[in-house]
């Protein structure tokens, strides 16, 4: 049964303090106080035109303003697969502010000598890769889940028992370019999408914060939050995968939004500090001519009614986006099963652009 939680008046604040008071205000849709642009995107999905669209939320100046069940409740976990990446760049800011870390600059096989000294493919190239090179997908290991070809494709890793070591053990990547010199990267950085290197990351804030990534998460993040209820994916080794499938209801997705969207601030307590929210969200390796890549951030302008929207967004298989619109004060969550299909991310921009945006921008 498909539920519709229309234009909630709560406050976010209420919404973080009692979560079953969106549900009790809002069971009986009133499909009146929903804008009619959303009322139209109620409609196209409902009719099948967007295909295996989980939930849409929306929060505005702080206030949740819009909340629709297409598939599952409000309850429901969510596997946005690599949308929770950006979890792993909060936890690594966390480390850093309190000193666990010494900053983006540590370098990895310094911080795990113990996948260092059985190293294959040997290179001293290797010894400089840091965790701003994971954070940024930009390492010179040969690893790019874009390719099937690439031996660091992350399905040759899950064959693997000890992923972090696969992910070290790969050789250098090399880049073909027209003429005796290559052309300058933007930013100094060659993206190469791989969620290998993020993984690897789980065992760094193990070593420097001395506990699993899931504990030091729920402690240092998810609890203030009031995140209670979340399920990771394990490695063979028993290790968190930070490089995506944690499963959350579409409301914590929404509050993590809303978190960086108030510059690492929930409800006045600092979670994450606001320099590194900033650092985060900064440009600092390009994607294409559209997209460029922060700290675990997809980067971006969406475009609606002839003007840009700058936003900074997590983005997973199946086309699912947790946005941020610093211009606009606003957040969306767009959960969705569309896994695997060519247009999974074209459909979910399109509910964005054609139907969030002209709804929202007064």
């Amino acid at each position: 049964m498909i539920a519709l939680l229309g234009l909630l008046l709560c406050g976010w604040e209420a919404l973080a303090q009692n979560p079953s008071s969106l549900t009790k205000h809002g069971a009986t849709p009133d499909q009146t106080a929903v804008l009619p642009r959303l009322q139209e995107m109620q409609r196209a999905i409902r009719s099948g035109e967007f295909k295996k669209i989980g939930s849409v939320l929306i929060s505005k100046n702080g206030k949740l303003v819009y909340e629709g069940y297409f598939d599952g409740e409000v309850t429901t976990l969510r596997d946005t697969r690599s949308a929770t990446k950006s979890i792993t760049d909060i936890l690594v800011g966390i480390a850093i502010d309190e000193k666990k870390l010494s900053g983006v600059d540590a370098r990895i096989l310094a911080l795990l000598p113990e996948h260092a000294k059985k190293l294959k493919n040997p290179d001293p190239r290797k010894d400089q890769i840091t965790v701003e090179d994971f954070l940024t997908m930009s390492s010179s290991l040969e690893c790019d889940d874009w390719n099937d070809a690439s031996r660091g494709n992350e399905n040759r890793m899950y064959l693997i028992e000890d992923w972090a070591q696969f992910i070290l053990d790969l050789p250098i990547r090399g880049r073909m370019h027209v003429g005796e010199h290559p052309e300058e990267l933007p930013y100094g950085r060659d993206f190469s999408y791989c969620t290998g290197g993020v993984f690897t990351l789980s065992e760094v804030l193990e070593k420097v914060t001395g506990e699993r990534t899931d504990h030091s998460a729920q402690k240092k993040l998810f609890e203030p939050l009031g995140i209670t209820d979340e399920q990771w994916v394990y490695s063979p080794l028993n290790i968190p995968q930070t490089g995506g499938g944690l499963r959350l209801t579409s409301r914590d997705l929404l509050k993590l939004a809303q978190l960086y969207l108030d510059g690492g601030l929930w409800e006045r307590r600092r979670i994450v500090s606001e320099a590194w929210v900033k650092a985060s969200t900064t440009p600092h390796a390009r994607i294409d001519d559209q997209t460029e890549y922060g700290y675990l951030w997809w980067l971006k302008s969406f475009m609606s009614g002839g003007k840009g929207y700058s936003a900074a967004f997590m983005s997973g298989n199946g086309g699912n986006k947790v946005v941020i619109f610093p211009e606009l004060n606003m957040c969306v969550v767009i959960t969705s099963t569309y896994y695997g299909m060519p247009d999974m991310h074209e459909q979910t921009e399109r509910l964005l652009t054609n139907y969030i945006l002209p709804a929202m921008v007064q």
